[in-house]
């Protein structure tokens, strides 16, 4: 589904829902749907700030708590590191993290649904989600000479597409 397409599907469901559509809660979902990666909030809430110097970080948390509630966004979390969103696709998916840049790359994965069916029937275990995350180094940061840990953290929390 193409950027304008989810925007528009995510709004509806937001005003469906009952949610009001202010216009820094519509900046903030398009700013998630057209962020080129897993934004943090405070990311998205840097984005929107030229536009709305008001807004408060609260808002931009408020308004992620809605769509994760609602179903349309998966958060992806990392402990003292924060968490990362992905708007674009809200449904769990394998993801590769990069442990130098922090760069997450989506792949697509046939047959991951049936795997955990599977693994459902034969454990009898109920899977209400599931994650399924790969960490190594991204291309760009496997040409590149590495770098050391700042501030005690083992990988450093950016993002770029490691096309």
């Amino acid at each position: 589904m193409d950027t304008r397409t989810r925007l528009a599907s995510l709004l509806e469901r937001l005003r469906d829902n009952g949610h009001r559509l202010t216009p820094q809660r519509v900046a903030i979902v398009r700013a998630l749907i057209e962020h080129d990666g897993h934004p943090t909030v405070e990311q998205l809430h840097q984005s929107i700030l030229p536009d709305f110097p008001t807004t408060s970080l609260a808002t931009v948390y408020k308004t992620i708590a809605l769509l994760k509630e609602d179903g349309e966004v998966l958060e992806l979390g990392f402990g003292e590191l924060g968490s990362r969103y992905d708007g674009r696709h809200p449904k769990p998916h394998p993801h590769l993290i990069c442990t130098r840049c922090g760069a997450i790359a989506d792949y697509t994965l046939q047959g991951l649904d049936e795997l955990v069916a599977r693994m459902a029937a034969e454990t009898g275990f109920a899977v209400d989600s599931h994650r399924f995350d790969m960490f190594g180094l991204c291309p760009a940061c496997r040409g590149a000479a590495p770098t050391p840990p700042t501030d005690g953290q083992a990988a450093r929390h950016t993002e770029h597409r490691p096309d």
